[in-house]
């Protein structure tokens, strides 16, 4: 049985963490969090210490390694995107392997200063790219391998999640702290194209709002226009989602695949798959961090080239 420390305690996505890590097998033996209100750990871990400032959650974990004889093998990081690398950097530096909720990191230049300190600890950094388990995700891929065409598929992705006027007053909705929609919403999407089309060798941006994003990405056996947003005026269709109004859609040469569904275990399989030596790393996040940031700082061209037809339904420019 391993024992991890959770950062994030009372976050959305922390109850999938801690519902893994209890499936799994293992054991959170203190979490920490600014808000008090993290009632849902009693359903999976109890006896675990809680803190709402980090230096006693920091101060805490020491006394473990220093004075009861054992420390934590992992941190579970799901705070805020732009405290990730502080987080992770205190995950090495106490001789834990880091699981990081995405996007790891905000800047492409954070990656090799974590790369180093790595090197230095001789710990790991791990990041959750869920849809890369997702069974229509690899079957996707497995199909891509196998075909061998030579002309580039015509693929249109398109994710909807609607979200409240408390987003855009929250840290989500502060682009230096989340990195906007192309990075919090969107690179588990970028990781995925990549994964399953190969390298990026173009970006365009047609569209770039608070609430929604747009553009157009061309990969090593694909062309790819996607649509990103938070508003519930652009869902094309009534949500059939087990998450709630959420649309998520890839057409590939205008054969459809739905994945809204079949969500609710892959935190845990990406935690059998870290547990067993198999998660993904620095690496295999770094093209989707150097994507989600070149998205962030293009200048938008508005309805120009090859746009994704959301954009005509919903009339919008730049």
């Amino acid at each position: 049985m391993k024992r991890f420390a959770l950062i994030g305690a009372a976050g959305y996505i922390a109850p999938r963490h801690m519902q893994a890590i209890s499936r799994t097998g293992n054991s959170i033996t203190a979490a920490v969090d600014k808000s008090d209100s993290v009632g849902v750990i009693d359903s999976y871990f109890p006896d675990a210490d809680f803190f709402t400032e980090f230096e006693r959650f920091d101060r805490h974990i020491e006394k473990l390694r220093r004075e009861k004889g054992y420390g934590i093998d992992y941190v579970s990081i799901c705070s805020p995107n732009y405290l990730h690398d502080a987080h992770i950097r205190f995950a090495l530096r106490v001789g834990a392997d880091a699981i990081c909720e995405k996007p790891l990191v905000l800047n492409p230049w954070n990656v090799d200063a974590l790369s180093a300190i790595e090197g230095e600890t001789g710990q790991r950094v791990y990041n959750i790219f869920q849809l890369r388990l997702h069974p229509s995700i690899a079957a996707l891929k497995e199909q891509v391998q196998a075909c061998g065409r030579d002309t580039k598929y015509d693929v249109d992705l398109t994710y909807i999640t609607p979200r409240g006027r408390w987003y855009m007053f929250s840290w989500k909705g502060d682009e230096s702290k989340s990195g906007g929609i192309a990075t919090n919403i969107g690179i588990h999407f970028f990781d995925m194209l990549i994964w399953v089309f190969g390298g990026v060798q173009d970006i365009r941006v047609n569209v770039s709002e608070p609430r929604r994003n747009a553009g157009f990405l061309e990969l090593e056996k694909a062309r790819v226009r996607w649509f990103l947003s938070i508003d519930g005026g652009d869902l094309p269709v009534q949500p059939d989602s087990e998450d709630a109004g959420s649309y998520r859609s890839i057409k590939i040469d205008a054969q459809q695949i739905l994945f809204s569904n079949g969500f609710k275990d892959l935190h845990t399989q990406s935690y059998a798959e870290i547990l067993g030596g198999r998660g993904f790393g620095l690496a295999e996040a770094r093209h989707s961090i150097e994507t989600a940031y070149a998205i962030r700082k293009a200048e938008p061209i508005g309805l120009k080239g090859d746009y994704h037809p959301l954009l005509e339904r919903s009339r919008v420019c730049c």
